[in-house]
């Protein structure tokens, strides 16, 4: 082998080590500062809140309903049974009446798969349908759907009764 050849892979090997010594140490430099950041980042996120410093949930409150501007002798009730039970519309009608409502039908609704009664009213009655669905103790109380207004039969309020 020839004398340069030689002292070249010398001067290589050594600028080799002395890359890999160079790229060792400044991954220790670069390396310990990020460890502590990532360390105190670690440490604040896992501290409690102390007690002054939790925020406190404001309490939901929600507009009263409006006040039903028709008494309950004006209102007219279609009472649907939607569960199926023979003569459980009728016997919620002669309730209805009792409370001082009138009554504008009683019969079957298209369903009897009703879970839950159900309290709608006409556009215009939204008062007078949440005093029903209050009256009835019904908390599902809404919109007419499904029936056109023309099927209350002249009233302004439908009761489909479910199984509960």
């Amino acid at each position: 082998m020839r004398p340069w050849r030689r002292a070249t892979l010398v001067a290589s090997t050594i600028a080799a080590v002395e890359l890999v010594v160079l790229l060792v140490g400044a991954a220790v430099v670069v390396a310990r500062p990020l460890a502590r950041a990532v360390e105190r980042h670690a440490q604040k996120a896992a501290a409690p809140t102390p007690a002054h410093v939790v925020q406190k949930k404001l309490p939901v409150r929600h507009a009263p309903p409006p006040k039903p501007t028709h008494p309950r002798a004006q209102m007219k009730v279609l009472v649907l049974n939607g569960n199926g039970r023979t003569g459980v519309a009728h016997a919620e009608a002669t309730r209805l009446e009792a409370l001082g409502y009138r009554v504008a039908g009683a019969a079957d609704a298209r369903r009897h798969d009703y879970a839950t009664s159900v309290v709608m009213y006409s556009p215009g009655y939204r008062p007078e349908g949440l005093r029903l669905g209050h009256d009835l103790h019904v908390g599902v109380v809404g919109p007419l759907d499904g029936l056109k207004p023309s099927a209350l039969q002249g009233g302004q309020l439908a009761v489909i009764l479910g199984a509960r």
